[in-house]
């Protein structure tokens, strides 16, 4: 067998066993659960990572797109929300500066460039992300 099979295969193995550990487990549910003026006019956005997976996160980073009220992308930004616990719910709290709350008419999470369980290889969080919002704002994928 040559060597770019072996290392195929023995990358595809380790994504399905990855991906099923993870499935197994339960989802990782992100919510967006209120916006409140921050100082200087921007918007404080109170997020809650609901972590049933089974998997302690070491590292969860979200690469976002916010949406002014016309729906034109007005700036990108990358969160750090880790540590992300197994099965607990975890509060963070992050500035979107220079952007008034009311003017948020959705999220975008168009990345994820850091999912990495505690004492593990990087995962895909993909498969097991639910998103959801309590604002007037949508958090989608």
């Amino acid at each position: 067998m040559g060597k770019i099979r072996k290392i195929s295969i023995g990358v595809a193995l380790a994504i399905a066993q990855a991906t099923s550990v993870a499935a197994q487990e339960g989802r990782l549910t992100v919510e967006l659960n209120k916006f409140e003026p921050a100082e200087g006019g921007g918007c404080r956005a109170f997020f809650l990572f609901r972590n049933d997976t089974g998997l302690a996160l070491e590292g969860f980073e979200m690469s976002l797109a916010i949406l002014n009220a016309g729906g034109v992308i007005d700036r990108l930004l990358t969160i750090d929300a880790a540590p992300l616990p197994a099965h607990r719910t975890t509060l963070k709290l992050f500035e979107i500066p220079g952007l008034g709350c009311e003017s948020i008419s959705e999220i975008l999470m168009h990345d994820i460039p850091a999912c990495k369980p505690q004492n593990a290889d990087p995962v895909d969080c993909y498969s097991f992300l639910a998103l959801s919002s309590k604002t007037s704002a949508r958090l989608v994928e």
